[in-house]
């Protein structure tokens, strides 16, 4: 087998990849480059760089992706109302192909004969992160630690990092999982693998708690083009600039809070907490707009497919050939779904108010009940007969069937 000289690993500066940085060292006797991909962790990058050195990397690149993430990933999903299980917006689904797609590149700027990530074995972001490295580099070395070292536990990294000096964060006190980017933060393991108990409110950064959000409404107009959000009350932002705003109002106003138990990829059901204020006040903005805005069977076609897209999505598909097909549909689907929201967030609900747009399909003399011009109420008998055609004849051959 070729000799591993150098690797090129996903880096978050967290407890997994402090330790993996030190143990490919120590296994491969290779250089490693770290790679910290900026999607919007905010305080967590403060001193990263200096970290990585620090923990024994040759080199470190700190890719600046804020607005990719935002514009080609969050706002994808947002126009096709992507949503796993009912409830999970995919903060850390969405953001996985995105650090993979530019690790890979770096990986041939280096010529390193692998990548590695610290995702477990246990988890959905292995599939995500390997499946995108085939996708752009088939015959890619992969060096997966959680599935080749000794180690079972977090708690047994914590005492290796100790051991060799590594520095951490987490602690045996506070041992759960956490993943912050601009779309989201999610919480699992550790106190939270018991589903009945509640999670303590000092876990929570984003949002605050409903009960001690205002007691007063805020309200905001979102305005979307082509079914992308690009300004909030009037002020054009860039889409970082948009949901990092939204983050910061929707987590004053306990927007996005959810705890659920999801399937993963890999056949097990986990327990996560989620906070993603800003997308989920997107979420109801962006169908306040598709309901005055989108042609209903376009509509109901794209809302058939929100299971299968979430679906790939969350399994990590996200550069296969399906995918691109449904992407192609999505933004076709998005053409003229332009206009603005007008949504109330208080104590931790989103809603709506109001909805306009110039390219609206909501006629006020079609819809009213008053009389219209456009509509004769007498037409509806016709309809219905036509509709009812064969209920009528079912019903006939049933009974005949019955009295032979």
């Amino acid at each position: 087998m070729k000799k591993i000289k150098k690797v090129v690993l996903a880096y978050s500066g967290g407890l997994d990849t402090s330790v993996i940085l030190h143990w490919l060292k120590e296994k491969y006797g290779c250089e490693v480059i770290a790679y910290v991909a900026d999607i919007g962790q905010e305080e967590e990058l403060e001193g990263i760089k200096e970290k990585a050195y620090k923990t024994g990397a040759s080199k470190v690149y700190v890719e600046d992706l804020k607005e990719e993430f935002a514009r080609d990933y969050i706002f994808f999903a947002i126009k096709a109302s992507a949503v796993y299980e009912g409830a999970y917006l995919m903060g850390t689904s969405i953001a996985r192909p995105l650090i993979a797609k530019r690790q890979i590149e770096i990986a041939k700027m280096e010529n390193a004969d692998a990548v590695a990530h610290g995702a477990t074995g246990k988890g959905n972001d292995q599939v995500r992160f390997e499946l995108t490295y085939y996708a752009f580099e088939p015959n890619i070395k992969i060096i997966a630690p959680w599935r080749e070292w000794e180690f079972t536990s977090r708690e047994e990294l914590i005492e290796y990092a100790r051991k060799n000096r590594i520095p951490i964060v987490a602690t045996k006190k506070k041992p759960y999982s956490m993943d912050r980017n601009l779309m989201h933060i999610s919480y699992e393991g550790g106190i939270l693998e018991d589903p009945w108990v509640e999670p303590k409110e000092d876990m929570f950064i984003l949002t605050k708690s409903p009960e001690n959000a205002p007691d007063k409404p805020t309200y905001l107009e979102i305005a979307f083009e082509d079914g992308a959000p690009i300004s909030v009350n009037g002020k054009r932002m860039s889409p970082f600039e948009l949901i990092s705003f939204l983050n910061k109002v929707g987590g004053e106003n306990g927007i996005g809070r959810i705890d659920i138990v999801e399937n993963r990829f890999v056949g097990m059901k986990s327990r996560g907490v989620y906070e993603t204020p800003g997308c989920t006040i997107l979420h109801v903005a962006h169908r306040a707009v598709e309901s005055i805005t989108m042609d209903r069977e376009v509509m109901h076609i794209r809302d058939s497919l929100i299971p299968k897209i979430s679906e790939l999505i969350y399994y990590g598909f996200w550069f296969s050939p399906e995918m691109k097909c449904l992407k192609e549909f999505i933004e076709s689907s998005q053409k003229g779904v332009t206009g603005v929201a007008k949504v109330k967030l208080y104590k931790g609900g989103c809603y709506i108010v109001g909805r306009r747009s110039e390219k609206s399909l909501y006629m006020k003399d079609l819809a009213t009940f008053e009389k219209g011009k456009m509509y004769e109420q007498k037409d509806a008998t016709g309809f219905i007969k036509l509709n009812a055609l064969r209920l009528r004849v079912k019903t006939l051959v049933d009974k005949e069937e019955k009295f032979k």
